[in-house]
């Protein structure tokens, strides 16, 4: 390690940290105190710095038999109350499918880090990939909606977990934040900010007697308080489609609600959730559209590009999913391409493409061999365009 982060005084202070050393960092920002996680390359620095974190803040953390159980112990542990959090790679992210379904209908808060490498199975595990985009989506079976994070740099891996937090509390729903292997071990310089200067959202929770509790009543935010299992709200928690109550249902009238209910819980929040960067977008003719690791080397390539008087801007993703289509389409209608560079065959470039409708061009620049997409690449094809 660089620095003892159990100081406070290196609050303030410049700190040179890997992307999963600050993810750390966020998470204990956020409040989290529960880590439950099986080792895994190239996430294994996140288990690693919680194991000794987590303790010396009050914490707990827990190294499980495997990805699966990981995720069932930080949804008990949500349940009971705590912030809690799990971080892992693409085959431990697959096995924590079936739990992230039940978080999902069970409206349980938490937090899941997939530090992502080449895939499929075993695949190339020291090396870079954005294969699990659409797995971030749709990996769990069934209708639902999440919300997913993408960050680039060593301070998006710490302002992003404390946001997937803020998210998962607000909403109470999974949030999954997404780097890669690029991202998860460049070191670079990062200032923990002070407590109380970022905000810190807690879940909110009911405020009327036990005996008066309806776990999930609607509301007009679509997000009802939060019983925690301790203070004497017990209430039936299941993975089947449940009425107000938390029984099983199979009334279609009940149904229906219940699932309306958890999309509109997300859809009606869009400005809130759905974030991106803008780079000189103002003038752009040609837009850049990247995440992760990958923007880092589009936002050189558009310098350049400026620099050889081509009028190139980038749209940095944020927020993948929701996939954040307002905030895209005033771009579709006004510039001449786009370029959609990923370390996949395409995942994102085919959500943007659904989007645009025919409104520009839309180009890919694609890599998989678990090597970066570099600035110079990336330029090539803008000045080519």
């Amino acid at each position: 390690m660089t620095a003892n982060l159990t100081d406070p005084t290196n609050q303030g202070r410049p700190l040179l940290l890997q992307g999963n050393e600050a993810m750390v960092e966020g998470a204990l920002y956020a409040g989290c105190r529960f880590f439950a996680g099986y080792p895994i390359t190239p996430a294994t620095e996140i288990s690693e710095v919680m194991s000794w974190r987590l303790p010396a803040v009050g914490g707990t953390f827990i190294q499980m038999e495997d990805e699966i159980a990981s995720m069932g112990a930080v949804i008990g542990a949500s349940l009971a109350g705590g912030k809690a959090m799990t971080a892992t790679s693409g085959p431990g992210f697959s096995l924590m499918q079936e739990n992230l379904g039940f978080a999902c209908i069970a409206e349980v808060p938490c937090v899941i880090v997939n530090v992502m490498r080449g895939g499929p199975s075993t695949g190339l595990p020291t090396h870079v990939s954005q294969g699990d985009v659409q797995q971030a989506r749709w990996g769990t079976h069934g209708d639902h909606p999440i919300i997913v994070l993408a960050a680039a740099t060593t301070r998006e891996c710490f302002d992003l977990t404390v946001k997937a937090f803020n998210l998962s509390e607000k909403y109470r729903t999974p949030v999954i934040l997404l780097a890669d292997e690029v991202v998860g071990h460049t070191r670079e310089k990062i200032v923990l900010p002070p407590a109380g200067t970022i905000e810190v959202v807690e879940r909110i929770r009911p405020t009327m007697p036990p005996e008066w509790y309806i776990p999930y009543e609607d509301n007009l935010r679509g997000v009802p308080p939060m019983g925690i299992f301790g203070d004497g709200y017990r209430y039936h928690v299941t993975g089947l489609t449940h009425d107000v109550r938390g029984f099983p249902t199979e009334r279609p009238d009940e149904i229906v609600p219940f699932m309306d209910r958890l999309f509109r819980k997300i859809n009606q929040h869009f400005a809130d959730i759905q974030m991106v960067v803008e780079d000189l977008t103002e003038d752009a003719e040609v837009l850049v559209l990247a995440y992760g690791s990958v923007a880092r080397s589009a936002k050189r390539a558009v310098r350049e590009a400026r620099a050889r008087g081509v009028k190139a801007g980038l749209l940095q993703l944020i927020t993948l999913w929701p996939f954040p289509r307002g905030l895209l389409e005033p771009h579709l209608r006004r510039v001449k391409a786009v370029l959609v560079p990923e370390l996949n065959r395409g995942q994102i470039s085919r959500e943007v493409k659904r989007v645009n409708q025919g409104m520009t061009r839309i180009d890919t620049l694609n890599r998989i061999d678990g090597r970066l997409i570099t600035p110079a690449e990336i330029l090539d094809r803008l000045v080519r365009m």
